[in-house]
């Protein structure tokens, strides 16, 4: 039986620093940044799809921005608890932003078994590969944006 500091420790566990952003290529540096704006509300996911289609068109940045909401709506409504996230200028990465970041990483470089194992650890194992399917049309959407901006991170020089 778990008591009330048990379950704080576990939930505090997903927040823990386990490295710098920095050291992020651009495309899980640009996934840890959505996930942190699209957490920050409603202003900051429409600041996202403007962002989104300002730099891949209008259609392409309404699909990247669906597959966002469609990872971060999945984390939410079956994951097996919170996701705890830094905020927007923080230089920490999370665990669980880091647990992110590489299912969108391994999906846009095409390990979609990868990408849904390590999504196991975030979401029931019924919803990983629907998970992996999002994070793959998300990194992908960020690796074409590191290639136009050739600027790093994928997503504007928010990441500090």
């Amino acid at each position: 039986m778990q008591n009330d500091s048990d379950t704080t420790r576990q939930l505090r566990r997903g927040g823990s620093p386990v490295g710098l952003v920095a050291d992020l290529d651009a495309v899980e540096a640009g996934a840890v940044l959505c996930l942190r704006l699209w957490c920050g509300g409603a202003s900051t996911r429409v600041q996202i799809g403007s962002d989104l289609s300002s730099a891949l068109g209008s259609a392409a940045g309404r699909r990247a921005l669906g597959a966002l909401d469609g990872m971060c709506q999945l984390c939410a409504g079956h994951g097996r608890r919170p996701i705890l996230h830094h905020q927007v200028g923080c230089a920490c990465l999370g665990a669980d932003e880091a647990c992110f970041a590489r299912i969108v990483g391994a999906a846009s470089d095409g390990d979609r078994e990868d990408a849904a194992l390590i999504a196991t650890l975030m979401v029931r194992p019924d919803f990983a590969m629907t998970l992996a399917g999002h994070a793959e049309t998300l990194g992908l959407a960020l690796r074409r944006m590191a290639v136009l901006t050739e600027t790093g991170p994928a997503y504007g020089e928010r990441v500090h």
